[in-house]
């Protein structure tokens, strides 16, 4: 066959059976673009290959088949790929239940807690020890003004005056969890 003969049988085989390929291939493939690709490169795949083909050749089924395994290629190639779409979303699922879990878990006061302890006891600790004893008697045993001057031998006033400067100490060093 002569390179005119092979252009003619070729634009009449595209013109005759290309619309058929098209619908025979969108029945699995479902996307109509893909599928004119699919068809498209069947062609090709035949043009290139023409003179290695038998001159009394079923063009129409050679070409047929082509887009059978090129169909075939596309399914698995589809199914591979839904199937890792399927082990992300597990992973992705499995991590944001982690998330969701711990967030719920997850409660801030207890967090800061035990921050909070640890900067009060070293706070209590580098104070003077009159401002110290006042604030505990004031803070921790609620003792009132009065008889924590009593105990401690001084004025209200000064008493006033310890437990402002110890609460002026712990507001500056808990400052961020206040």
């Amino acid at each position: 066959m002569t390179q005119s003969e092979y252009i003619e049988l070729f634009n009449r085989l595209y013109a005759d059976h290309k619309e058929r390929f098209v619908r025979f291939t969108l029945s699995y493939i479902k996307d109509e673009e893909e599928a004119e690709d699919i068809v498209s490169d069947a062609f090709i795949y035949y043009w290139e290959n023409r003179e290695s083909l038998k001159d009394n050749s079923n063009l129409p089924a050679y070409i047929l088949t082509v887009i059978k395994h090129k169909c075939l290629n596309y399914l698995e190639h589809q199914r591979v790929r839904l199937k890792a779409e399927g082990v992300i979303k597990e992973n992705m699922d499995r991590e944001l239940q982690t998330s969701i879990l711990s967030l719920e878990a997850c409660e801030p006061n207890a967090l800061y807690a035990k921050e909070i302890s640890e900067i009060s006891k070293k706070t209590l600790k580098s104070m003077p020890e009159k401002s110290r004893r006042i604030f505990m008697l004031s803070r921790i045993e609620n003792k009132s003004n009065k008889e924590i001057a009593a105990i401690m031998g001084m004025s209200e006033k000064s008493v006033e005056y310890h437990i402002t400067k110890a609460l002026s100490i712990f507001r500056k060093k808990l400052w961020d969890y206040l």
